[in-house]
């Protein structure tokens, strides 16, 4: 069992290795749009902000993102200026920033556009848009490691006996 249980730790380190070498954990500008389709097409979860460094909106959803991509490790975090995409802007039709959208084995899942789906104003919570980037399935949510006791009811956990017949 400890065995097994050190080649479990192994292994998690070595993929988060190898993930942190392709940028996961990190919220990275990406400068050109075939980079940013490759990415959206060869990672499986990825979320990207399209932005503008003018909008203050933008900003407010930078650092939301910022605190997302350290605690999601599995996801890709991306963004990139509209400015540096015009022909993405078109075919993904965004017209209103920010826009973050997500996709899953390169497959768009969620578009979330402005602030009106994050309660419409710009002092959102964080766990707003994390619960709805989660509903889309691009986060995955942490699973507790609790081992599940099955037993009677009727049988008690602990070893000192209640009897009488001593």
């Amino acid at each position: 069992m400890r065995e097994r249980r050190i080649r479990e730790i192994q292994q998690e380190f070595e993929r988060r290795q190898s993930m942190q070498e392709n940028d996961h954990g990190q919220f990275t500008e990406i400068t050109n749009e075939k980079e940013f389709m490759n990415i959206t097409t060869k990672e499986k979860y990825v979320v990207g902000h399209f932005f503008h460094e003018d909008f203050r909106r933008c900003k407010i959803m930078d650092t939301h993102l910022q605190k997302l991509c350290e605690k999601h490790y599995q996801t890709r975090f991306i963004k990139i200026n509209v400015s540096n995409c015009p022909f993405l802007v078109e075919k993904l039709a965004v017209r209103v920033l920010p826009c973050v959208m997500a996709w899953v084995n390169g497959y768009a899942q969620t578009k979330i556009v402005g602030f009106d789906d994050l309660g419409g104003t710009d002092g959102f919570s964080t766990a707003v848009l994390e619960l709805k980037l989660t509903n889309a399935g691009v986060l995955k949510k942490k699973e507790e490691n609790t081992p599940q006791v099955k037993g009677s009811i009727f049988q008690s956990h602990t070893n000192e006996s209640d009897d009488d017949y001593d």
